[in-house]
């Protein structure tokens, strides 16, 4: 199992995917790992979240596959009997860590704050999702955190787009940024995998 610092190195975007039609599961991620984006976070908020991921992992095992919005610690069990490979939370309560830390599985946990930043840190986790990015300061939070937190790396999620994507990867303590913005609603909606595969190239030649 790859760790967490090796997931986010692969890949300068993770595209944050919402599955509405388990159809669509399959050529999405296709789509997205022709265009070079092959670390995925399915989220968990539709019903159809865990069997996307399986169904993913079953026809395209060329993408590192994890689960996204994993709130509990049955979510993160439930993720893992999917076949998920990695975990994204928007946060982290003890009972969460506690399971991730337990079972071994990867685990980047949302922060918006030093302090919850620091509890991790306790913890021995060092990699953590930086969330919501923008409305929680952006790069100069990011940059002010680095000073005192270096050792922390993120992967900043929320409200980033392709125009601002390059400013926060130049960030010292970003290794990737998440985004949903190579997934356009109109493209999903016509099945347009191609516009897809190639707004994900353009994200990928990001790094």
């Amino acid at each position: 199992m790859l760790s967490i610092e090796k997931i986010m190195n692969l890949s300068p975007v993770i595209p944050v995917i919402v599955i509405e039609d388990l159809a669509d599961a399959v050529p999405m991620a296709r789509a997205l790992v022709k265009g070079g984006l092959s670390v995925l976070e399915v989220t968990l908020r539709t019903d159809c979240g865990l069997q996307a991921i399986h169904a993913i992992k079953e026809a395209v095992p060329e993408a590192i596959v994890g689960a996204g919005t994993v709130i509990s610690a049955q979510d993160l069990a439930d993720a893992v009997a999917a076949g998920s490979e990695f975990l994204v939370s928007p946060g982290s309560t003890p009972a969460l860590i506690d399971a991730a830390l337990l079972q071994n599985i990867p685990l980047l946990p949302g922060v918006a704050t030093p302090s919850e930043a620091m509890n991790l840190l306790s913890r021995g986790i060092s990699h953590m999702k930086f969330f919501p990015a923008q409305a929680a300061g952006g790069i100069p939070m990011l940059k002010s955190i680095n000073g005192p937190l270096p050792q922390i790396k993120f992967c900043p999620t929320g409200g980033i787009n392709a125009a601002t994507a390059t400013e926060f990867l130049a960030l010292e303590n970003v290794y990737c940024v998440g985004g949903s913005w190579m997934l356009d609603k109109a493209d999903i909606a016509r099945k347009d995998w191609l516009a897809i595969e190639t707004k994900s190239r353009v994200a990928a030649a990001l790094a």
